[in-house]
């Protein structure tokens, strides 16, 4: 059976990968140009939002389950698996690497909803499941935009 530290150190990898995502879309929602300028900016305002209200979410549980979330910038980005923004990109390039990001983070929420359900904590499996049917759902949005 996986332990309670198992689980909560996977789900801090998670949490960080959210916090890593929040900061890029910011970082794509200041640096988009082009003719798609103003839904693009929309869209990833609404990505950002999204991040932030599952990153609490994650981080909420992480304490409910008597653990302790990472909180800052250093863990964040010593324990996500996604990596930052870098220079301005095109839009497509944005769109592109901001579907590759919600794609990484899905599976690594599935694999934590399995670790979850293997220490009995079916809460926890129920609300990363929840999060990666809202993934997708985002993921085929972006994936239509590019066509």
């Amino acid at each position: 059976m996986t332990g309670k530290n198992d689980l909560e150190q996977a789900l801090n990898v998670q949490l960080s990968n959210w916090a890593v995502l929040y900061v890029k879309l910011h970082h794509f929602h200041w640096y988009v140009k082009g003719p798609h300028f103003q839904t693009l900016h929309e869209k990833f305002e609404e990505l950002y939002e999204l991040a932030a209200t599952k990153l609490d979410e994650l981080a909420e549980r992480i304490l409910t389950i008597e653990g302790e979330p990472s909180s800052t910038m250093q863990q964040y980005l010593s324990q996500a698996t996604l990596r930052e923004g870098q220079k301005p990109q095109t839009a497509e390039e944005m769109i592109s690497s901001a579907i590759e990001d919600l794609k990484e983070l899905s599976e690594g929420l599935v694999t934590v909803a399995e670790t979850a359900e293997k220490a009995g904590d079916t809460v926890t499996h129920d609300i990363l499941f929840d999060q990666v049917a809202e993934l997708q759902k985002q993921i085929w949005m972006l994936r239509s935009t590019i066509g």
